[in-house]
């Protein structure tokens, strides 16, 4: 897996050139790796083309080209890139109209480790999430969460042999859950290490 480092990233200059020529190739890879889980939640999976596209943007709207601003966001979003053993996602909760968002996000306390993958075959993986620092409180979630699914090796080996994988949530207010496409599936068997 590569490693992003302040070396590897490129300037602002450079960057504001590559977006402009690249932007469409960056959202189709975005969404081909987002999966939708019923109507409110959907899951980006991250990658290190995600992620270093992440602090790309984030060096670039904050205009930070000095070294320690440069390391710092490399430190915030770093830990985010898969490392072979798992999936590391963004989970977003999104309800338009912000007293219906308000209302849901009280009665999703929680949803964030009631989500899960399923490969055929193999237990649930249930996520890991907000291991950077907590997003709730006592009265509502928060929209934006950090997941990641670890994999034993076996069911490692059974995605990349070709196993259907279900991504999916079992909170008492958003039960769901769907198979993973098989084109998404594909992509994200990148991640995983044999």
């Amino acid at each position: 897996m590569s490693r992003i480092t302040a070396e590897s990233l490129m300037t602002l200059e450079a960057y504001a050139k590559y977006r402009k020529a690249n932007k469409p190739a960056i959202i189709a890879h975005r969404r081909l790796r987002t999966v939708p889980l019923g109507e409110h939640i959907s899951v980006q999976f991250e990658d290190e083309q995600t992620i270093r596209y992440q602090i790309q943007e984030m060096l670039r709207i904050e205009k930070i080209f000095e070294e320690e601003g440069i390391l710092g966001e490399i430190e915030a979003y770093g830990p985010l890139v898969p490392d072979g053993t798992n999936w590391k996602a963004t989970l977003l909760i999104e309800y338009p109209d912000p007293h219906e968002r308000k209302r849901e996000l009280a009665r999703l306390i929680g949803v964030e480790d009631r989500m899960f993958v399923e490969v055929e075959g193999h237990a649930r993986s249930y996520a890991i999430a907000d291991e950077d620092l907590e997003r709730e409180n006592g009265e509502k979630t928060s929209a934006v969460h950090f997941l990641r699914f670890e994999f034993s090796a076996t069911a490692r080996q059974a995605v990349l042999a070709g196993a259907r994988v279900k991504l999916g949530c079992d909170h008492t207010h958003y039960p769901a859950h769907l198979e993973i496409a098989a084109e998404t599936l594909a992509a994200l068997a990148g991640d995983l290490s044999p």
